[in-house]
């Protein structure tokens, strides 16, 4: 069975990535040790309460500090307080949750990620670069905006990974979808597995290029959870074939992408 703890975890650091995200550094040991790329916590300020539920992320990164950070970006109520927190408040934390990314000890591995969907992957990239060559470790990242796209590259391109971007607006790599960049790969650079993250339409896209080419997809999906425990049923999506639902809290986030209707 995998740890699970719910703690008080302290606010140690609160970059501004870009005007509506902020990358919190959470400090929980136990957590952060025990947290797999992939797997997700559940957040709520201990400064107030309201709202009252946590609300899900996922593990951005960990630091030998004992840290580990999240992306929070401003969407309601919720998210709004936690970008709001200082340095030394505190927040109700509970986690590792979930089943998280399974990471190959060879071949090649394409990280696909839309706006805020670059969080788990940046955890993932940090693990993949202790099993394999940074050469073959591609990262495609789209985003609103060449400045909110060149803002969530820089910690890849700290880890010394190239990174492709895709930006709506045309003011950063290409003017389009990520999915694109994708699609466009050589037959030089087409991965042995591919990992994304990012809206339902993006992974839907990902998914039906992989599936074409042949190429293992694996999909960190995004929900709307109440507990994160499986208890309230509100993060279930369609399994493929009509054969049900699977719940994104447990048997999730990450899926095979063949497993998910699209």
């Amino acid at each position: 069975m995998m740890a699970r703890y719910q703690l008080s975890a302290t606010v140690t650091a609160r970059p501004q990535v870009t005007g509506d995200i902020v990358r919190l550094a959470l400090l929980a040991p136990a957590v952060s040790q025990a947290a797999t790329p992939g797997q997700f916590v559940m957040v709520r300020s201990a400064v107030a309460l309201d709202p009252l539920l946590r609300r899900p992320f996922s593990v951005c990164r960990v630091n030998g500090d004992g840290t580990l950070e999240i992306l929070v970006k401003v969407i309601g109520q919720g998210t709004r307080g936690l970008a709001a927190l200082k340095v030394g408040d505190q927040v109700d934390l509970l986690g590792p949750l979930g089943h998280g990314f399974v990471m190959p000890d060879q071949g090649r591995a394409c990280l696909v990620g839309g706006g805020i969907g670059a969080a788990p992957l940046l955890f993932l990239a940090q693990k993949l670069g202790e099993r394999l060559p940074a050469s073959d470790i591609q990262v495609l990242l789209g985003a609103r905006t060449g400045a909110e796209a060149m803002a969530l590259a820089l910690p890849f391109r700290d880890l010394g990974l190239p990174v492709q971007l895709a930006t709506d607006d045309g003011t950063a790599g290409h003017h389009g979808l990520v999915g694109e960049l994708l699609a466009a790969l050589t037959s030089g650079a087409f991965p042995t597995q591919v990992y994304a993250c990012g809206p339902h339409p993006m992974l839907a896209a990902v998914a039906r290029i992989s599936t074409d080419r042949g190429w293992p997809c694996q999909v960190s999906t995004e929900a709307i959870m109440a507990c994160g425990l499986g208890a309230c049923l509100g993060c279930a999506v369609p399994r493929n074939g009509g054969r049900g639902y699977l719940h994104v809290c447990k048997q999730g986030p990450v899926f095979e992408a063949g497993e998910l209707q699209w």
